[in-house]
């Protein structure tokens, strides 16, 4: 019975009456923290087989680019179909259907005889692989958490920054004595564990109370009016959203056996109100794949921000190795630095994490202010012309991503964005829209540098558009504003007119469908 039991423990799907903030949401943490390190924390670590894969494919640097570039495209390409396979088989069957082919595509890729063929392996197969993995964990991860939200997420994704400090060095360590493509051999096996990871990613249902309880003094309320408008011969009854009133003579015979009925009686009156104007009759269908969320003018600026940020998410770390060696810097100090912008991630991570998690605060604001100080960084990398200036670049430019890119995929949860009711649909559509940044970025860094014969010139493009994206983050709230008034102004005329012979607290009930539809507008206020 132990076994079994326990078995079923962590398969069985866990239900709550609330979001719990808590309970199996740790353990989703902890594998979420593992499951960052084996994807993102290996793609920004790749820039240290970056040179020897030059050398060994007599390859252009742009053509080697491409390798990362198809990754992150294919990872963010396929985010919407990672969504859909996710809300049809479940969160755990897909990271760890994603964990089996970033193994696959890795192994694959060091066995390699042309830079086509890293293409299709680690380009392809892992990407794919990384987004089966990644996107379904930090939904999931984000249903189980809403005040602690913003702090958990930040935490988690401090994964990569980990791995980027331990595996950067340690990669270089291991392909010193055993060459690149040992070294990618054993990263590939290494990210078998994701499999185990996302084994530990149970699903939560979160149940409403179905019953509403309501004290003495309102029950008594609510048995008044009923037995008023049944005296002035009216029936109300509730459809929908809306009321419709008949009149009916043969109310008068009924007065008297309604009056003393409603005293023995009134919970049981007052339970078919409720249950006539709240309760649904039926629970409404699931979609796998939301696309309503275009329509939102918030939503699109905030997806723009997205298509640009990710120009300067990660080529810096791609090219941070090659840009020091061509200033004189051995290979091992090179390492270093990108040990030192993945320590300087963790804290940027935790720290926004921390701020956003404090109420109240504006959280779309700060991502703002982040995303500007971000781009002042990545404008400081080509004024750095020896190891402790690079070492200072990285480390404030670290810190700066760390603020944003553990935020802003949790972001789309806030009101401000979407609201937690739309995010696993945002979230797929969101990566999808930044396929096209994560296709063209670091090839075109890479053709600045082989026209240029600079590696400064990368950094450039990467500055040029995190300011484009600071432009369109800074129209989110205000489209969001302008939506929430044209949705509030027809539905205050609707409700104003006829009913305002109606005592309030009987109509609130009856409302409460109206007050849905704006409830993110009120906290736009």
């Amino acid at each position: 019975m132990t076994v079994k039991a326990a078995r079923m423990s962590c398969i069985t799907p866990n239900i709550y009456a609330k979001v719990p903030d808590g309970g199996w949401g740790w353990i989703v943490a902890f594998a979420f923290f593992f499951i960052e390190a084996l994807t993102y924390g290996i793609i920004k670590s790749f820039g240290v087989f970056f040179t020897d894969l030059v050398e060994s494919f007599d390859e252009t640097n742009s053509r080697i680019s491409w390798i990362i570039s198809i990754c992150v495209f294919v990872l963010t390409f396929t985010a919407p179909l990672s969504t859909v396979l996710s809300n049809r088989f479940g969160h755990r069957m897909i990271v760890m259907l994603g964990g089996v082919l970033i193994s696959t595509g890795m192994v694959a890729g060091s066995f390699a005889r042309t830079v086509v063929e890293m293409y299709l392996s680690i380009g392809i197969v892992s990407g794919f692989g990384y987004c089966l993995a990644f996107l379904p964990t930090v939904t999931i991860l984000s249903q189980y958490f809403d005040k602690k939200r913003s702090l958990v997420t930040a935490v988690a994704s401090t994964g990569e920054c980990f791995a980027v400090f331990s595996f950067a060095p340690a990669i270089t360590a291991f392909k010193e004595h055993f060459g690149w493509r040992n070294a990618l051999l054993f990263v590939g096996l290494l990210q078998l564990g994701i499999i185990a990871c996302g084994s530990l990613l149970r699903p939560i249902i979160v149940k409403t109370q179905e019953e509403v309880k309501v004290s003495p003094a309102e029950e008594q309320r609510e048995t008044k009016y009923m037995l008023e408008n049944e005296q002035t011969r009216t029936s109300i009854d509730s459809i929908d959203s809306g009321v419709e009133v008949t009149t009916s003579p043969s109310n008068k015979h009924r007065d008297a056996r309604l009056e003393l009925k409603s005293e023995e009686e009134p919970k049981e009156i007052t339970k078919v109100l409720i249950e006539a104007s709240s309760i649904p009759n039926k629970e409404p269908k699931i979609q796998l794949l939301d696309f309503s969320v275009m329509k939102d003018y918030s939503f699109i600026c905030y997806a723009l921000f997205g298509l640009f940020a990710t120009l300067g998410f990660f080529a810096p770390s791609l090219y941070i190795i090659p840009l020091s060696m061509s200033l004189g810097i051995d290979k091992d100090r090179s390492a270093y630095i990108l040990s030192a912008m993945a320590i300087a991630e963790v804290f940027g991570r935790i720290s926004a994490g921390w701020v956003l998690n404090r109420k109240p605060i504006r959280k779309i604001y700060i991502e703002l202010i982040c995303v500007i100080l971000l781009d002042l960084a990545l404008f400081a990398f080509p004024f750095a012309y020896e190891f402790w200036g690079l070492m200072m670049c990285s480390i404030f430019f670290g810190f700066m991503l760390g603020t944003v890119a553990g935020t802003h995929i949790p972001m789309l949860a806030e009101d401000d964005v979407v609201g937690i009711e739309k995010m696993s649909s945002a979230a797929g559509v969101y990566i999808f829209v930044q396929s096209l940044s994560g296709l063209a970025g670091p090839p075109l860094a890479g053709m600045l540098v082989d026209t240029t014969k600079n590696y400064r010139s990368a950094f450039y493009s990467c500055a040029a558009g995190m300011l484009l994206a600071a432009v369109f983050l800074s129209l989110v709230r205000p489209c969001k504003k302008v939506l929430c008034q044209s949705r509030k102004q027809p539905a205050d005329e609707t409700v104003s007119e006829p009913l305002h012979d109606i005592p309030d607290d009987f109509i609130e009930a009856d409302l409460g469908k109206s007050e849905d539809s704006v409830r993110g507008c009120d906290s736009m206020a």
